[in-house]
């Protein structure tokens, strides 16, 4: 496939909780950086795409979809479009392919995406509301106290009977992810902790435990997908998108036919043939975490543990920062934060980032191709992006 689409910029604020920052004014810094960062102007976009239901506030998610980013950047009577997109934490890959598809038909030249939520700061009653009910079936699963933990203990169980993998191995990707999360100055949480720290929580739903399971937070990120004509022309650091496949599998969990591995193992076949490479060609891989099984299956379906079990490859430290496969470099939504719908953006920020050599302290050197993962719902879908510095 020729390449016909690059990200070109990136912005990100903090994440954490931030009771006194706005929707609004974290979404703009980071849209601010990613224009910087391109060496663009605002009044250069000609599509801005919001992502992921804003979680913490109906009045700004309906500001986004009224174009009020447009105002707040100077971007009125220049910006062709603006759209949300949501498809849950599946939203940050699924708008990669919308941003990629618009600039390859010609309709835009660029496409500004931006996520920002406080998610964080949602109250416990909104949360249990959410996670009780969104993606769970009415008819089937709620009358049995089914929600999203739930829906994710049976994932992993299946994935451990599968597998092989131990509570122990599951534990050691918490560890990886907050080893990266010291060195990422966005991070909530940046001090390390160690297997023994997260066997001694107690279960929050078998065999998840609190450490194993992301945190909500309040955050933005952002980035600019162009022409991958314009690209070069436009910075001197572009990443290409040379894959992307999806494949969705249920509605309901308790209908998925396949709990183990759901529908990475194809999808990830068909993003390696879409980019013409290998797992060996993959430098770094940056995979959704809201819960710790997520980075496994990923890992598992893009063969980049050298023939073992992706648990067993993270707890030898492979994924750790200097690692044979650095993995989630952020610390991703384990200890970056979960920042809602949209908080894939954020992995395929960190994957531009490292191709783009701007990732500071988390640097992975001399990294040519990352591969991006995501999941939204409850799981209903397998995402895979491939990224590069090289185009085809």
């Amino acid at each position: 496939m020729k390449t016909t689409a690059a990200i070109v910029g990136t912005g990100e604020v903090p994440t954490g909780h931030y009771p006194d920052r706005s929707e609004a004014e974290a979404a703009v810094a980071a849209c601010r950086q990613a224009i910087l960062d391109a060496g663009m102007s605002p009044r250069d976009i000609e599509a801005v795409m919001p992502v992921g239901v804003v979680m913490g506030s109906r009045h700004f998610n309906t500001d986004l979809i009224f174009s009020r980013l447009c105002e707040e950047l100077g971007m009125l009577r220049s910006v062709k479009l603006n759209a949300q997109l949501m498809a849950g934490g599946a939203s940050g890959s699924a708008t990669l392919k919308v941003a990629s598809a618009l600039v390859a038909s010609g309709a835009v030249r660029n496409v500004l995406v931006v996520h920002s939520d406080k998610f964080g700061s949602t109250t416990m009653q909104q949360g249990i509301d959410l996670f009780a009910t969104l993606g769970i079936s009415e008819e089937w699963e709620a009358p049995y106290g089914h929600n999203a933990n739930t829906a994710v203990a049976l994932i992993t169980q299946r994935y451990m009977h599968e597998t092989g993998t131990t509570e122990e191995e599951l534990a050691s990707v918490a560890v990886s992810l907050r080893q990266w999360g010291v060195l990422n100055p966005n991070a909530m949480f940046r001090t390390p902790i160690t297997v023994e720290d997260v066997m001694r929580s107690d279960h929050v739903c078998t065999p998840l435990r609190p450490k194993t399971m992301s945190l909500w937070a309040d955050g933005s990120s952002a980035y600019i997908v162009a022409r991958a004509d314009d690209a070069p022309h436009i910075t001197s650091t572009p990443v290409y998108v040379r894959g992307a496949a999806s494949l969705v599998t249920h509605y309901s969990s308790s209908q998925e036919a396949d709990l183990a591995f759901l529908a990475f193992p194809e999808v990830a076949k068909q993003a390696y043939a879409q980019a013409g490479l290998s797992p060996k060609d993959i430098d770094v891989a940056e995979c959704y975490d809201a819960y710790s099984v997520m980075p496994l299956l990923a890992m598992d379906a893009l063969g980049l543990c050298e023939g073992e079990r992706a648990g067993k490859f993270i707890a030898a430290g492979h994924t750790l920062p200097g690692g044979k496969m650095p993995m989630t470099t952020t610390g991703g939504a384990i200890a970056q934060g979960h920042t809602g719908a949209g908080v894939g953006v954020s992995l395929m920020v960190e994957a531009a980032r490292q191709l783009m050599g701007k990732a500071g302290d988390r640097q992975v050197k001399d990294a040519v191709n990352a591969a991006e993962s995501g999941s939204g719902g409850t799981w209903m879908d397998s995402h895979i992006s491939i990224l590069s510095r090289e185009a085809r």
